[in-house]
């Protein structure tokens, strides 16, 4: 049995999220169901992390383990034509048997898209991008670095997942333009995430830029680990996973 990597793209708007939950429609589940049309098995796929409802990707990975009594299938095309066409498998690549897309991850970088304009009228991407209206950006550049390095996170974590630690690296905060003159992307690279760690600060950022908290409030919210103290979660429909690193040989 020979040990597969795929690397994936979706539109998250019509899933509960990556993870499989019975009678929900989820990416996994849909990606087990192609599985059981090709082959006749239940294969279990294993991602890099769960995604939440309504929350894109555009470089999600995961791996399976393909069936021994199965000759070699090109599987990126045998997957595409079983898939719905707002999941599609960009990749798919032989790995050694320890590989794991979860566990032998080393980082993960996600894009949050805000459109800073409420009078202009967004192109048809709304599903894509938070219309959040005028912000401060340097207030909010100013406050996103408050939170580079190590630190515990748990004030930027809802809750609903059972973790061994809080402490995470977060290696870059970067903003960068858009597609349109309204549009601004923020990238979060760290180590790992929390539950909706980005979406909460998003959040945080957004209300810096508001002005409804300052930037040097950030720290503080970041210092008191409280969930509670920290802004509202920003909506899934602006965040998409781009990319999942590994060491050279993964």
């Amino acid at each position: 049995m020979g040990r597969i990597k795929l690397t994936l793209a979706y539109e998250g708007t019509d899933y509960a999220g990556w993870q499989l939950q019975p009678g929900i429609r989820t990416v996994q589940g849909e990606l087990e169901k192609a599985f059981f049309s090709i082959t006749g098995e239940q294969v279990r796929v294993h991602g890099s992390g769960r995604t939440d409802a309504g929350v894109h990707a555009l470089g999600q990975v995961a791996h399976f383990t393909a069936p021994a009594t199965r000759s070699p299938i090109p599987w990126a095309k045998a997957l595409n034509v079983n898939l719905p066409l707002d999941v599609r498998v960009l990749r798919a690549e032989d790995v050694a048997d320890d590989f794991h897309a979860r566990y032998s991850a080393q980082s993960k970088t996600y894009a949050y898209s805000l459109w800073c304009d409420r009078d202009r009228q967004l192109p048809q991407r709304r599903r894509f991008v938070w219309v959040c209206g005028e912000v401060d950006l340097e207030a909010m550049d100013k406050a996103a670095r408050l939170l580079l390095g190590e630190h515990d996170f748990a004030a930027f974590q809802n809750k609903g997942t059972v973790v061994k630690t809080t402490i995470r690296t977060m290696h870059s905060i970067c903003r960068v333009p858009g597609l349109h003159s309204e549009e601004w992307v923020w990238r979060f690279t760290a180590c790992g995430f929390l539950k909706q760690m980005v979406r909460n600060i998003m959040g945080c950022l957004v209300a810096v830029g508001r002005g409804k908290i300052q930037a040097e409030q950030v720290g503080d919210i970041l210092r008191g680990l409280r969930r509670e103290a920290a802004p509202p979660t920003a909506p899934a429909h602006g965040l998409c996973l781009e990319r999942v690193v590994y060491p050279e040989n993964g």
